[in-house]
């Protein structure tokens, strides 16, 4: 029995040893094989022999019995929440607030992770519970399910008593492989990393939550004092040692500036996590200044949660209203209840065609899930059909223009036409679009006041941009427009006359023609002459312009009243020439597709692109069969292993610094 006893106990060592290098150091250092091996033999050793079974045995990771609750546990440490910002401005607000107290500290900056807070008690280096958040004062014991979690130790490496604090998680990986497997088996898809991960531990049967396949990372020691700790960056190094995986992204910093470094390093590198993160915590790090400024009942006054603009958002669909672009194309529009996506406020939202609305089923009063990306318009991404009340009025799309009543024409199987060229909306749309930042960039012509001088004569085609300064007298008139104003909006156009070719192709609203595409054209023709003689046969052959395109090119030139535009912008004397840098030829760049992924330590994610682009490169957001090549920086995501299994050209830090290096 002695020696059943011992070996239980040399397993025992050998499993926890692994665990901690595969889970903590991320340096196995006996195989997948081996470790299945030594944990086959010591469950079979521990059913026959339960009497030897250590009480925190590596076993208990594969799910013990089921429970028949969760038993409540009393926080000897309220485990209080923290305050949100969601902008530079509050973030600055936090830090004046700690300053005007009187305290100049360095600020501690981690990633808040999107997941589940968990409380780890341990005994002689020994865990002896595990329990959630609650309402902070009261939270449930969760142990049962925390001990299949394998990142967090069931023996420390201190006998010592403590409590540490983190959050349990679900790598993304782990979730999409969850869903193909439930997709197979006829289960609904768990929703995302956060709902899976509470959901995980909210069973009551542990076997489940080891399926799970979850993680921890620990980022709080409530006592530090008690351990001669001083700052919550020791504090960080201290719960490391003990045996924590603890997040190396934590950072100190000085100051704001630094503080909105971080966020700004790490807004990028988001995407590319194999983790959720939904925002960075900012902390004081000096323990004694924490205490000095305490806490409300609810949230500390020494820290905060930079909360990232939210992706995703639910709201009321109001109305459906109609707008007509610059090309007569009529566009149905969401009317929102106002709702704050990715940090604006939105009320409006494009529903881009009948088609759209039609294939959502979308309908006046639901509930609908409002996206924004960037700066790109938010829109509609879906109604929740569930929350429908039998109230909500099914989409009718229109058939008359909605400003000049002219019966609409459809033109191929999606979009709608007001086909009448007085149409004041086409016309008003078409001067905004001129004097817009990527197009004339005439600072000062908003959309309301380009609305007021359509509607008072002074401005009905583009070329009465450049005779505004007749009508001085009659803006100044005007309630709002002082002489100050005025004067800034006539410089504001005589300055755009400046502009290179680009801005003022893509400002003429050429159908189809983007911004990208309008230097693309400028830089091959390097004259307006040049482009208005270039034949279809000649267009189609430019990278990226191809029949569509050349059709409307060469069709927009052949209109007599666009040419009589170009004339008299000629004669205004706007610039007609290309004045942009002319694009290099590259063997190993030009005319190839890039993606980049992670973070390069010398060059910035817009730089690269720059470059890129200077040499008529391309780079586009995700990886497929069509990209050249994937250029490697530290922290790469999916889009790094998705490169490998296509087999596509990798240039990692060193490479992309050597090629860099010789193009100057």
């Amino acid at each position: 029995m002695e020696e059943i006893k011992k070996r239980i106990e040399e397993l025992t060592g050998i499993l926890k040893k692994a665990n901690y290098e595969y889970y903590n150091l991320d340096n196995p250092t006996i195989t997948d094989q081996e470790y299945d091996k030594y944990l086959r033999e010591l469950i079979n050793l521990e059913e026959k022999y339960p009497e030897y079974a250590d009480a925190n045995s590596p076993t208990k990771r594969v799910g013990g019995e089921a429970i028949d609750s969760f038993r409540k546990v009393q926080h000897k440490i309220p485990m209080i929440s923290l305050a949100n910002v969601f902008n530079e401005e509050e973030i600055r607000e936090f830090t004046g607030r700690i300053k005007n107290a009187g305290f100049k500290p360095e600020y501690v900056c981690e990633l808040k992770i999107d997941g589940l807070s968990v409380s780890l008690h341990y005994e002689h280096g020994k865990l002896v519970y595990a329990a959630t958040r609650g309402d902070g004062v009261t939270g449930e014991d969760i142990t049962h399910n925390v001990v299949t979690i394998k990142t967090v130790p069931l023996d420390l490496k201190r006998d010592i008593d403590i409590e540490v604090r983190g959050e349990i998680y679900m790598n993304k990986a782990t979730l999409e492989k969850l869903n193909r497997e439930r997709e197979k088996n006829g289960e609904a898809k768990l929703q995302n990393v956060r709902n899976a991960a509470a959901g995980s531990i909210r069973q009551l049967d542990p076997k489940i939550a080891a399926k799970r396949h979850l993680d921890t990372w620990i980022y709080h020691l409530p006592n530090p004092l008690d351990y001669g700790i001083k700052t919550h960056y020791e504090a960080l190094e201290f719960m490391k040692e003990l045996g924590f995986k603890v997040n190396s992204a934590s950072k100190l910093v000085k100051d704001e500036d630094e503080i909105m470094e971080y966020i700004k390093e790490y807004t990028e590198k988001r995407s590319d996590l194999p983790y959720e993160i939904d925002g960075v915590v900012i902390k004081v790090n000096n323990i004694h200044m924490q205490q000095e400024l305490g806490s409300t009942v609810k949230y500390p006054r020494w820290a905060t949660a930079y909360k990232f603009p939210a992706e995703e958002v639910l709201t009321k669909l109001v109305d459906i209203k109609f707008t007509v672009g610059r090309t007569g194309q009529i566009t149905p529009n969401a009317v929102l209840e106002p709702v704050l996506v990715m940090g604006s406020t939105i009320s409006r939202a494009t529903l881009h065609n009948e088609d759209y609305c039609r294939e959502l089923d979308l309908r006046v009063g639901d509930i609908v899930s409002i996206k924004k990306a960037g700066d790109v318009i938010p829109e509609v991404v879906e109604p929740k059909i569930e929350r429908r009340t039998g109230n909500e009025i099914p989409f009718s799309m229109i058939d008359k223009c909605p400003i000049c009543g002219s019966t609409l024409v459809k033109k191929g199987n999606v979009d709608y036409f007001c086909v009448n060229k007085d149409c004041p909306k086409k016309n008003i749309e078409g001067l905004i679009h001129f004097a817009s930042r990527n197009a004339m960039n005439i600072d000062g012509l908003g959309d309301e006041i380009i609305e007021d001088f359509y509607n008072e004569g002074f401005l009905k085609s583009i070329p009465d941009f450049y005779n505004l300064i007749n009508y001085r007298e009659e803006i100044t008139e005007l309630e709002g427009y002082g002489a100050k104003k005025v004067s800034n909006i006539i410089l504001a156009i005589e300055e755009s006359k400046n502009n290179s070719l680009e801005r003022l192709i893509f400002g003429l609203g050429i159908n189809g023609i983007g911004a990208k595409n309008a230097k693309l054209l400028a830089s091959t023709y390097k004259t307006m002459d040049n482009l208005m003689m270039a034949t279809y046969d000649d267009l189609v052959d430019i990278r990226d312009i191809g029949e569509i395109l050349a059709q409307s090119i060469v069709s927009f030139f052949k209109d007599e009243n666009n040419l009589k535009v170009i004339d008299a912008l000629k004669n205004i004397g706007v610039n007609m020439k290309y004045m942009g840098e002319e694009t290099k030829y590259n063997e190993i760049i030009t005319d190839k597709k890039f993606v980049i992924t992670g973070t390069i330590s010398f060059m910035g994610r817009d730089d690269i692109k720059a470059l890129l682009e200077s040499f008529g490169g391309k780079t586009v957001d995700s990886v497929s069969k069509k990209t050249d090549v994937v250029i490697v920086g530290e922290a790469p995501g999916s889009k790094y292993d998705k490169a490998r299994t296509l087999g596509i050209e990798i240039w990692d830090e060193a490479k992309f610094k050597e090629i860099v290096d010789s193009l100057s």
